[in-house]
């Protein structure tokens, strides 16, 4: 599927299984994150690098938190998160978002990555 124009401008990595993760770098591509879109491909996602909380207020549906570690190993991942929560995670150095039901196959793919 086609990601949204905000996602497809930003760096993007291929990972096996065909899913791809865009990265928020710049501080108005973490700024804008996800809120606002409708949902996003069930084969993208969105990686926030040197993050270790996020919050869901401003999404139009659920997220799927995978969070990394500084060698990006997987460390935990909170499923189903709805919209307007915080969420946070002491041992993590980055978090990608997806959508609900998608965190365990980026999860999956990262860690063959």
């Amino acid at each position: 599927m086609t990601a949204p124009s905000r996602l497809a401008r930003l760096p993007t990595r291929t990972l096996p299984g065909g899913l791809h993760v865009a990265t928020a770098a710049t501080p108005r591509a973490r700024f804008l994150g996800l809120a606002w879109l409708d949902p996003i491909p069930v084969d993208w996602a969105l990686l926030l690098p040197r993050c270790r909380s996020v919050h869901t207020f401003w999404m139009r549906f659920d997220l799927d938190l995978v969070w990394l570690d500084a060698g990006g190993r997987v460390v935990r991942i909170d499923a189903d998160v709805p919209r307007r929560r915080n969420r946070s995670c002491r041992r993590a150095a980055a978090v990608v978002e997806t959508r609900s039901g998608h965190g365990a196959d980026f999860a999956l793919a990262l860690d063959g990555a």
